[in-house]
């Protein structure tokens, strides 16, 4: 009897946790896609689709090194009632790998028994957003427009990814398609979520470094989700000290990408929570920086030809390179204290010795940052006394027709006045302009 007592007991507070769980989805705009919800039926399609398809990557070996061929592949996949494509795989499959995501935690998040969750905003988007239970990958619907936009820049994507593995870009991670019979074909892309992990964020901010139409009612009933805009954020300040002049920096980097691809609108997501005591002291122990070090020049995956190398951590004692690097954000000495220590030896590529000087100012101020350590950490930086959650989203707005004429549209309703639709070299200095008077 005792026993059973137990059990239930058990079994209640096991109740209990979910249903509180449930709420908390709820009060944070969270809705689960349960068999009543008007999108059961296509989450189910995702995750068979993505299961499928992922394993037939992780059985699949992918290529030593990618060819034109990877980018413009297409795998379609014949199901009961429907058709699952999966575009540029391998490609994806690639810088998942750079990321160092599993294939199969990869897998088992998409496809896993438990319902995705639907992401309610307050964006105009007409897309429809998701989060797989776990909440750390993101999955949005896209039109055929964007999709073509994506694979038509992928490579230059990629290289660029590769160039700055700490890039403040969303990370990309399959692009798919879904066909119905008799139904419009819907795509939709998988991406890392910049809010992760989320368990003690409650402001989120949406920023394109504009005025018009860029604040958020706190107080509105609208969205549960509180993803407020650039004039919430007024007289506020991203706090990071040594490591403010690499986020400008690196804002500057991917912003100028961006315009080179002939695109507007996009915007940098923000979110903050305080840093705990044992993660303020721990951020600093020697175990954690050498777990952190690798975890930073783990992203950096350059070949080896051509491109020399040298040790990162020693056999007998800790250096990170600090007699043939320059110092940077979170630089390290090697001050002889941990002699003795044998340590797993990482090598770092450093760029060729007929590399220009800018070139080696570039490597060294773009390779230096410590990421913290737990995954979707490129994303995540830490200031002093706060974590920081930054991504640069949205990349998909061409600066064509359509956007010419709503910039001249606007020009006449709000005249000397900071609105969003203006020309990719505009878009990027206001941009940029707004995260340098906004960080300390």
């Amino acid at each position: 009897m005792e026993k059973r007592n137990v059990q239930r007991c058990s079994g209640t507070t096991r109740r209990r946790r979910w249903w509180g769980l449930r709420r908390r989805w709820r009060m944070l705009g969270l809705f689960e896609i349960n068999q009543e919800h008007e999108f059961y039926s296509f989450t189910c399609l995702m995750k068979e689709g993505l299961h499928a398809a992922l394993q037939t990557t992780i059985d699949t070996p992918g290529p030593d090194e990618l060819s034109a061929e990877h980018y413009k592949s297409e795998q379609t996949q014949v199901h009961k009632d429907y058709e699952m494509q999966t575009f540029a795989g391998l490609v994806f499959s690639s810088l998942r790998y750079s990321l160092d995501i599993n294939e199969e935690e990869y897998k088992r998040s998409l496809s896993s028994d438990c319902c995705y969750l639907q992401f309610m905003s307050n964006s105009k988007s007409k897309a429809d957003f998701f989060l797989t239970n776990d909440k750390r990958f993101f999955l949005k619907t896209q039109n055929k427009q964007e999709v073509k936009f994506l694979l038509s820049n992928l490579m230059a994507y990629m290289d660029h990814l590769e160039k700055y593995p700490h890039s403040l870009l969303v990370r990309f991670l399959g692009l798919h398609s879904i066909q119905v019979p008799n139904e419009t074909k819907k795509y939709f892309i998988v991406m890392q979520s910049v809010f992760y992990p989320d368990e003690r964020i409650d402001t989120r901010y949406d920023i394109k470094g504009c005025e018009v139409g860029r604040w958020t009612d706190p107080a509105s009933t609208g969205s549960p989700v509180k993803i407020l805009k650039d004039n919430n954020f007024e007289g506020k300040h991203i706090i990071l000290d040594q490591k403010s002049s690499w986020l400008v920096d690196q804002v500057e980097i991917d912003t100028a990408f961006l315009r080179s691809l002939n695109v507007l609108d996009y915007s940098i997501l923000l979110a903050h929570q305080p840093l705990h005591k044992d993660e303020l002291d721990g951020k600093h122990s020697f175990s954690n920086l050498i777990v952190r070090t690798e975890k930073s020049m783990a992203q950096d995956s350059p070949t080896e030809e051509d491109h020399p190398t040298i040790p990162l951590l020693g056999g007998d004692s800790f250096r990170l390179a600090s007699d043939t690097i320059d110092s940077g954000p979170d630089h390290v000495q090697d001050t002889g204290e941990h002699s003795g220590h044998s340590i797993h030896c990482q090598e770092i590529n450093l760029p060729s010795v007929n590399s220009t000087d800018a070139e080696l100012h570039e490597f060294h101020a773009h390779h230096r940052r410590l990421l913290p350590n737990f995954k979707n950490s490129v994303h995540v930086i830490d200031g002093p006394e706060l974590r920081y959650f930054v991504g640069i989203v949205d990349i998909f707005t061409v600066y064509g027709l359509k956007k010419r004429l709503e910039n001249l549209w606007k020009s006449l309703c709000f005249p000397g006045r900071a609105f969003s639709t203006v020309s990719p070299a505009t878009y990027s200095q206001r941009f940029c302009r707004w995260v340098k008077d906004h960080t300390k």
